[in-house]
């Protein structure tokens, strides 16, 4: 397996989204994704359920934050941060196949030596899991919330977050660029 190319920080988003909440983590990466740029040693993936697949997306990762729905019965809408073996710990009783398939991820990672230096599972209580595409209203609310503790965290990681209104474009440039092209 080639991992050469694999960025040294992976923010992986798992869920189904087909099941409301339970597709809070593919919807906080996306969300991430819009109003965010990273510097070049991170990737984002939407993991959604793909499971043991993902291990080709992640081996050679040195820091991985995973966010998730996490249905452990408690409050809703309680956020969630598991580190070191609490994150194991997380996924060993879960019985989603995509919890499932990220428990079976780790496992392998670990068996191999492949294991990240750093692994970080945020998630939040969902409010709905019932079938139907998007986010409850509530959960919808978490999505900012969610997002400042996975960029606490990337920073904290050393990566350089910009929140994209804060990203300043030259408009008069491309005005001149624009102004020096010749009509056909």
């Amino acid at each position: 397996m080639d991992n050469l190319s694999t960025p040294l920080v992976t923010v992986l988003g798992v869920g189904n989204v087909i099941l409301t909440d339970e597709g809070f983590g593919v919807r906080v990466v996306e969300y991430l994704d819009k109003n965010y740029t990273f510097d070049e040693s991170v990737q984002l993936i939407d993991g959604g359920t793909l499971g043991i697949e993902l291990t080709k997306f992640i081996t050679g990762t040195e820091k991985l934050l995973i966010i998730d729905s996490v249905n452990s019965g408690g409050e809703k809408g309680k956020v969630f941060c598991f580190t070191g073996g609490d994150v194991l710990a997380h996924f060993e009783d879960k019985i989603s196949a995509h919890e499932v398939g990220i428990k079976d991820v780790l496992a392998l990672l670990k068996v191999t030596d492949k294991y990240p230096k750093e692994v970080v599972v945020i998630g939040a209580e969902p409010y709905d899991l019932n079938a139907g595409v998007g986010l409850s209203g509530d959960m919808q609310k978490l999505l900012p919330k969610v997002a400042e503790k996975a960029i606490e965290i990337l920073k904290k990681w050393e990566v350089k977050v910009t929140k994209k209104s804060d990203v300043n474009i030259d408009f008069s440039t491309i005005a001149e660029d624009m102004g020096n092209k010749k009509a056909p």
